[in-house]
This record gives C-alpha cells, sequence and structure tokens, in this order.
C-alpha cells in the first residue's frame, strides 16, 4: 500500500481524518474526508499541528504536502526503509 503523503510502500496504513473529528460539522465518520497515510506521517502531522489549524489550514492533502515542515519531513522520510519505525520530532 502507498502512502498518499510520502509514497513510500508500506505494509500498514492509518487513516488520517483531513478535518479532525472534534472540528468537523458533521461528526460522522463517513463524511469526513479522510487520507491513508503511513504511522510515521501521520504522528509527525499530530506532533506539528493542532486540530484547529489541521481543520482551518491543512485540510487537504495538497496543503499539507506544501506545508514547509512537512514537505522537510516528507523529503527526509521518503528515504527511510518503509519496514523500519520513524522517530518524529516536533
Amino acid at each position: 500500500m502507498i502512502c498518499e503523503l510520502c509514497e513510500r510502500d508500506i505494509e500498514c496504513l492509518t487513516v488520517h481524518h483531513l478535518i479532525p473529528k472534534q472540528k468537523a460539522k458533521n461528526r460522522k465518520a463517513d463524511t469526513i474526508p479522510t487520507a491513508n497515510i503511513c504511522s510515521a506521517c501521520h504522528r509527525q502531522i499530530h506532533s506539528l499541528f493542532n486540530n484547529t489549524q489541521l481543520s482551518q489550514e491543512l485540510n487537504s492533502l495538497e496543503k499539507l504536502k506544501n506545508e514547509p515542515k512537512m514537505e522537510k519531513f516528507i523529503s527526509w522520510v521518503k528515504k527511510q526503509n518503509p519496514s523500519r519505525h520513524v522517530r518524529v520530532y516536533r
């Protein structure tokens, strides 16, 4: 399976709600847009940004990919072995 952010081939992906459930107007899980991403990208997103930022400013894959801190992380993580655990930093 391919991570929609870093494009690495990962065995198991996680579902990231592009608009956090707490900030969504309609909190039904099937109505909130999602992306299938690796756990490293998912952990990095939530370590860098709060739910308000995610819901207002970074609510699409393109916005996440173009955010400078995430761009830097994605370019680094692409070079990492997909089978190894990746640490994330603020």
